[in-house]
């Protein structure tokens, strides 16, 4: 809480509205005698870089910034191989705070900081995500929006009447989160569920025309996607590539009202085209490798590691033994994934793998027996089973129901 501080503060810093109003109340309202602004890439813009260094540099704050894309990148293709999403969007600004917050974490022990600082407000989930690993810490844990009560309204004021350097296109007016992965927009008029959105809120993703449907093959080995069209990609590059192409087509479009993690129901507007399009052909090809068992038990262990990752607790025991399942079943989900891109949507065409729980003559129509012996009229023992305890049931409610009413 605001009172007598000293030593260093390593702040959470982006540049934007909180973090620049932050890094004055940290030193005026707190005492810090120093505020190190650490930013850490993962995957944003380069003007967003550009726009903090600025920023930065005006404010007189020493900035250090942390290359993790590689590592972010990585995380959310061990979410695919989880079909992670939430509440049916996939995962994006959940997966980057905990890479964020472990990145300035090290800044601040490197440079002998002795607190750590957010600008997340008290109604949001990243207050808990950057937390659960700064608290991991002997370090403080500084949090001046929440414990200032502070509004957006006030802190535009406040950077007014201070002269702040406030830099982005839409001068504060938009809360916008961008990583390799998604992009969200929330805040102003979106906050109200009735507002149609403007175009202009998008920023990855063209408005559905007439574009020409396009083809794009994705490779999978062990669960994790590795090529397009045939090339192999890292990870970084394979995501950048798939974005701009899905989202040349509109595809990767969330507008949609969210339950947090604190109760309060949100609507939020997101974009994550290679997010879409990498889990529909992952869950295609899962489709076709896996057995029906498999399918569905590991639709109950995805919800609980998306649950887990929503919560920025990817580092959790539970998230560990989930994942020893997962492996699992994706030593098998390696072959190939042919996705159509039209009109805002995709979805899978096409699905080949050596390991494929799949016999064409077994399952033709145009072919008599199925196989091992097996025939078509083997199933009529079967289907006069299927459905007996039900009907046995039915009857015996109905007897009972009969009498009763004699």
């Amino acid at each position: 809480m605001p009172g007598e501080h000293s030593g260093t503060v390593a702040l959470a810093f982006s540049g934007g509205l909180d973090t620049t109003v932050g890094v004055s109340l940290l030193k005026e309202e707190y005492g810090f005698d120093e505020v190190i602004g650490v930013t850490v890439d993962v995957g944003q813009p380069d003007y967003e870089f550009e726009e903090a260094e600025e920023t930065a540099e005006a404010l007189g704050v020493d900035q250090y910034v942390v290359d993790a894309r590689e590592e972010f990148a990585d995380l959310c293709l061990r979410a695919v191989k989880a079909n992670a999403d939430y509440q049916g969007y996939p995962l994006g600004t959940a997966l980057a705070r905990p890479v964020i917050a472990k990145a300035i974490r090290d800044v601040a022990i490197e440079q002998g900081a002795n607190a750590l600082a957010h600008g997340c407000t008290g109604k949001g989930n990243d207050q808990l995500r950057f937390e659960a690993v700064w608290r991991d810490t002997d370090l403080e844990v500084i949090a001046p929006v929440r414990e200032l009560g502070l509004t957006r309204e006030w802190e535009n004021e406040y950077a007014k009447e201070k002269g702040l350097p406030v830099e982005g296109g839409d001068g504060g007016r938009y809360s916008v989160d961008t990583n390799l992965w998604s992009r969200s927009i929330e805040g102003s008029e979106l906050e109200d569920p009735a507002t149609i959105p403007d175009d202009d809120i998008y920023k990855w993703t063209d408005n559905p025309s007439g574009k020409a449907a396009e083809l794009v093959e994705i490779e999978f080995k062990d669960g994790i996607p590795v090529a397009l069209d045939g090339n192999q990609l890292g990870s970084v590059e394979l995501i950048e590539q798939l974005n701009a192409q899905a989202g040349s087509h509109g595809v990767g479009r969330t507008d949609m009202m969210e339950d947090r993690m604190l109760g309060l129901k949100v609507r939020e507007n997101y974009e994550h085209p290679a997010a879409t399009v990498l889990l529909t052909a992952h869950e295609a090809l899962e489709g076709l490798v896996l057995t029906q068992e498999e399918r569905q038990f590991k639709t109950q262990i995805d919800q609980q590691w998306s649950q887990k990752a929503y919560e920025g607790l990817i580092d959790a025991p539970l998230v560990d033994a989930l994942e020893g399942f997962i492996d699992e079943t994706q030593s098998r989900v390696t072959g190939t994934v042919t996705v159509k891109l039209e009109g805002g949507h995709c979805r899978a065409v096409s699905r080949k793998s050596e390991y494929a729980v799949y016999s064409e003559s077994a399952a033709s129509f145009d072919e008599e027996d199925v196989s091992g012996g097996i025939t078509q009229q083997d199933a009529t023992g079967v289907a006069k089973y299927h459905g007996f305890q039900s009907r046995l049931a039915k009857k015996v409610t109905a007897k009972l129901e009969g009498d009763g009413g004699e």
